[in-house]
């Protein structure tokens, strides 16, 4: 059974392996490009841009989660029921107390990013502080502080990043690609047009794939731990499963989610219904309730 240490190792190792896999697909997608125009330079740009977006996704990810998530620091003055909820249940863990940011959203949500818990963040919605009571807050806040504990905050705002920027990739070849393609016809000749069209095409096939598949790396049993790991922090597993049930019922959408975010958060931000769980990157909000219920019995 996975434990918050054991996932924290887990959680380092897959983060590498993502970094790698990414450097990897772009440096064999100049390749193809160098080759197919005999440019050197293709090879030499992808290789420096492979380079600069894995330093970027591991160094810069939470300040991009937050800044497309539209959330803004506060400080103690502007919540001091927040933040005195927060600075307890990190001495209670044993972690320094993270940067807390506000998103003015109406939904019940809220997601911890950061690459440690030395340079870790918690935002936090509007709408969480207004519609839920203390200990059903003290039950979201305890759950966002085990992901920083247990390290998935790394690996899902990496995630975020790549997941991100190859989808942004597709389009751009796909665009470009179908433009050039017109463009060298109208001169009589569109080989190289041609082939930016035929890898864009692939591209915007296969990126939601990999996409997808990355996100599905996220193992949803890391929900579990942390909503574990949370009930353990605060003593009162009905907290963090009053808090969900909320989150269930309230229809609100999460006006600023996106696909290459909507993993960061507590709850699935998107409320349309879902044909299969197959490709959620959370597991069943219903089985996250009862799994708690129980643990208060």
């Amino acid at each position: 059974m996975p434990t918050l240490y054991t996932q924290a190792e887990k959680n380092v190792r897959k983060t590498y392996l993502l970094m790698f896999l990414f450097l990897v697909f772009i440096i064999g997608l100049g390749y193809i490009f160098s080759y197919s125009f005999n440019s050197p330079a293709i090879l030499i740009v992808a290789v420096i841009f492979s380079l600069v977006m894995n330093v970027t996704s591991f160094w810069y990810s939470d300040k991009i989660a937050l800044a497309v998530s539209g959330a803004h620091e506060i400080k103690p003055e502007d919540d001091p029921q927040l933040y005195h909820i927060v600075e307890n249940l990190c001495i209670t863990a044993g972690l320094p107390v993270p940067k807390i940011y506000l998103m003015e959203e109406s939904a019940i949500n809220a997601f911890a990013t950061g690459r440690d818990a030395a340079h870790a963040a918690i935002a936090v919605t509007r709408g969480a502080i207004q519609k839920l009571n203390r200990s059903e807050l003290e039950g979201v806040v305890a759950h966002e502080l085990s992901h920083i504990g247990n390290r998935d905050i790394l690996f899902m705002s990496v995630v975020m990043v790549l997941v991100g920027l190859v989808s942004l990739l597709s389009n751009w070849f796909l665009r470009f690609g179908l433009f050039g393609s017109r463009r060298s016809d109208d001169r009589g000749g569109g080989k190289e047009g041609a082939i930016l069209a035929i890898v864009g095409f692939i591209l915007s096939i296969l990126s939601p794939l990999i996409a997808t598949l990355i996100q599905l790396a996220i193992s949803r049993k890391r929900e579990f731990l942390a909503d574990a790991d949370g009930a353990l922090l605060t003593r009162y597993p009905d907290g963090l499963a009053s808090a969900l049930e909320k989150i269930k019922n309230d229809q609100t959408p999460l006006r600023l989610a996106n696909n290459a975010t909507a993993h960061l958060f507590i709850a699935n931000p998107f409320k349309e219904k879902r044909i299969s769980t197959l490709f959620m990157t959370h597991p069943p909000i219903e089985e996250r309730i009862k799994i708690l219920r129980e643990m208060s019995v």
